[in-house]
């Protein structure tokens, strides 16, 4: 449940459904949105960490209806926001 124990728990219908399937410990069919390289390791938690708001990547998500991803996700896109944030630059970062 991570974020959506606060996050949307009350008026979202999309996420009461998500309450749902965790109270009955029921896996979710989730229908993947945001698409990234099978090659390419990432960790939310570590975003999380360093106070990155989730708009960050994700867009409006708290006015957003259904899920839409709005950021590139490239790996063009996740390094030049790391250059310009200070973020490490490693490729053992997100490549395993």
């Amino acid at each position: 449940m991570g974020c959506h124990k606060i996050v949307a728990a009350q008026g979202n219908p999309e996420v009461q459904k998500v309450h749902e399937y965790w109270n009955r410990k029921q896996a979710i069919p989730w229908v993947r949105v945001h698409k990234l390289a099978g090659f390419a390791y990432f960790p939310h938690k570590r975003h999380v960490q360093v106070g990155l708001a989730c708009q960050t990547c994700h867009g409006p998500v708290e006015t957003m209806q259904r899920l839409a991803q709005v950021a590139p996700l490239t790996m063009g896109w996740c390094v030049s926001c790391h250059a310009e944030r200070r973020g490490p630059l490693d490729c053992v970062v997100c490549h395993h």
